[in-house]
């Protein structure tokens, strides 16, 4: 019984959050900035392996325009039908005890499934370590078509064909 539970405390820590930050900016220069933020994204690290899970629920991402947030929603991702966007990787070479307070660069290799489609993604994160507390920051682009999310001609010109996601995942134990 002893082994069980100092196995669990050296092997299996996790770390978590429920307000982890996502972003995205899709503005094009000379239009209205298309851009929103999620601020209740959840997260684990199961820093033993370097698993890394994130979860966004659609609805929300908030917009600075009430009516850019309703056709995000409504017409883009569709959220009723696919209400969240997810992300299940590995991050390389990973070794918590390693990590300080100088944040270290480390590739993220796994899948983002959004709108029902799921895709590769690879990005270099940047992993600190203060205490009990993991910060994981790091961005990639993504396409829409990549995802069957249709932009209308009408509005093609005023959104980015390359969509930049960006994060800031601060775990505790």
């Amino acid at each position: 019984m002893v082994f069980i539970l100092v196995s669990a405390c050296f092997y299996g820590q996790k770390y978590s959050t429920r307000t982890g930050n996502l972003k995205f900016e899709a503005s094009m220069s000379s239009f209205e900035e298309v851009a929103a933020e999620n601020k209740t994204a959840s997260a684990v690290l199961e820093s033993s392996k370097g698993d890394l899970a994130v979860l966004a629920l659609m609805k929300g991402f908030r917009f600075k325009v009430a009516l850019m947030e309703e056709h995000f929603n409504e017409n883009y991702v569709e959220s009723d039908k696919y209400p969240k966007a997810s992300f299940k990787g590995k991050i390389e070479g990973f070794d918590a005890s390693k990590l300080s307070t100088d944040a270290k660069s480390f590739t993220v290799t796994g899948e983002l499934t959004l709108h029902g489609k799921t895709k590769k993604v690879t990005d270099v994160a940047k992993i600190s370590k203060a205490g009990d507390t993991i910060t994981i920051i790091g961005g990639f682009d993504v396409k829409p078509g990549d995802f069957d999310i249709e932009i209308p001609k009408l509005v093609s010109k005023k959104v980015s064909e390359k969509i930049a996601v960006t994060y800031n995942l601060i775990l505790s134990k």
